[in-house]
C-alpha cells in the first residue's frame, strides 16, 4: 500500500511539473511570436516637419526620419506597419489605423490627443491674437482635456489592447514648446508660459490614462529640454509661413534626438 501511494504521489508530481513546463513553454512561444511593430498616432508619430516623406503615405506625411521608421530600421521587427497620420484624432485612429494589430503584434507606439484638444487652433489663436485671447483659448482646451479627452483615450487604448493582447504599448507625449525667461521674437512670455503649461497638463492626462491601461508613457520633455523654441538650438519648427503644416512640429533632429531615444528606452 505504501509503495502504491508513493507511485501515485510521484506520478502526480511529475504530471504537475510537466504541465507547468508545458504551460511556460507555450507562453514563451506565444510571447516570442508576438514580435511585429505597429506605429499609430498623429503627426508627431508620422513625422510631419521631418521631411523625407514616403510618397505612398500621401497627406498622412509619414517620414523616413520619424522615430517609428528609425526604430524599425535599427531593430528589424518581424513586421512593421506604419499607420500614423497627420491630423489624426482619437476617432481617426479608431476608424482607420488599427487594422494591422493582431495577436502577433509585440510592440505598439502611439501619440494622440493633441488634435482632439484643438492644438492647431490654439497655436493659430495665440500667434494672431492678444495675450488674453490666447489664454482664454488655452483654458477652453484645458477644459476639454479634463472633461472629454480621458474617455476618448480610454476608447483608443482599450481597442489597442483588445486587438493586440500580447503587445507592449508605448504612449508618447508631447514636448514643451518654448524656453522661458529669454529674449525671443514672436509670442510674449505670457503666451509661451501658458502654452507650456497646457502641454504639461495634456501630458499629465495622457500619462494617467496610459498607466490605467498598463501602458508605458514616454515623456519627451526631458530630451527636448534645451531644444525648445527660443533656445537657440530648437528641435521644433516655429511658424513656417512657406509650409504652414511644419509649424510647431519636430524637425528631423527632434525625431532622432527627442523622440527616438525615449521610445527606444521604453520599448
Amino acid at each position: 500500500m505504501r509503495r502504491s501511494r508513493l507511485v501515485v504521489f510521484l506520478t502526480s508530481t511529475l504530471l504537475a511539473v510537466v504541465a507547468a513546463l508545458t504551460g511556460a513553454t507555450a507562453a514563451q512561444a506565444s510571447e516570442s511570436a508576438a514580435t511585429g511593430y505597429v506605429a499609430l498616432g498623429d503627426s508627431y508619430s508620422s513625422g510631419v516637419g521631418a521631411g523625407s516623406y514616403i510618397s505612398s503615405s500621401g497627406d498622412c506625411k509619414r517620414s523616413t526620419n520619424a522615430y517609428p521608421y528609425l526604430w524599425a530600421a535599427a531593430n528589424s521587427p518581424s513586421s512593421f506597419n506604419f499607420t500614423a497620420c497627420s491630423g489624426a484624432r482619437t476617432d481617426e485612429v479608431l476608424a482607420g489605423q488599427l487594422t494591422p494589430l493582431n495577436t502577433g503584434t509585440g510592440l505598439v507606439s502611439i501619440s494622440v490627443g493633441g488634435n482632439d484638444a484643438g492644438f492647431a487652433d490654439v497655436m493659430t489663436t495665440c500667434v494672431l491674437s492678444s495675450d488674453s485671447t490666447c489664454v482664454s483659448r488655452i483654458n477652453t482646451a484645458r477644459a476639454y482635456i479634463d472633461s472629454t479627452l480621458p474617455g476618448k483615450l480610454n476608447n483608443v487604448y482599450t481597442a489597442i489592447r483588445n486587438r493586440a493582447p500580447s503587445a507592449h504599448v508605448v504612449v508618447l507625449g508631447y514636448p514643451r514648446f518654448y524656453k522661458l525667461g529669454t529674449t525671443c521674437l514672436g509670442l510674449s512670455e505670457t503666451k509661451r508660459s501658458a502654452i507650456n503649461q497646457a502641454s504639461d497638463h495634456l501630458n499629465s492626462v495622457i500619462s494617467q490614462r496610459a498607466a490605467a491601461h498598463g501602458f508605458t508613457f514616454g515623456d519627451v520633455r526631458t530630451t527636448f529640454t534645451g531644444h525648445e523654441l527660443c533656445s537657440g538650438s530648437a528641435w521644433l519648427h516655429s511658424v513656417d509661413w512657406f509650409n504652414i503644416g511644419n509649424s510647431y512640429h519636430p524637425t528631423a533632429n527632434g525625431q532622432s534626438g527627442g523622440y527616438l531615444p525615449v521610445f527606444r528606452n521604453a520599448a
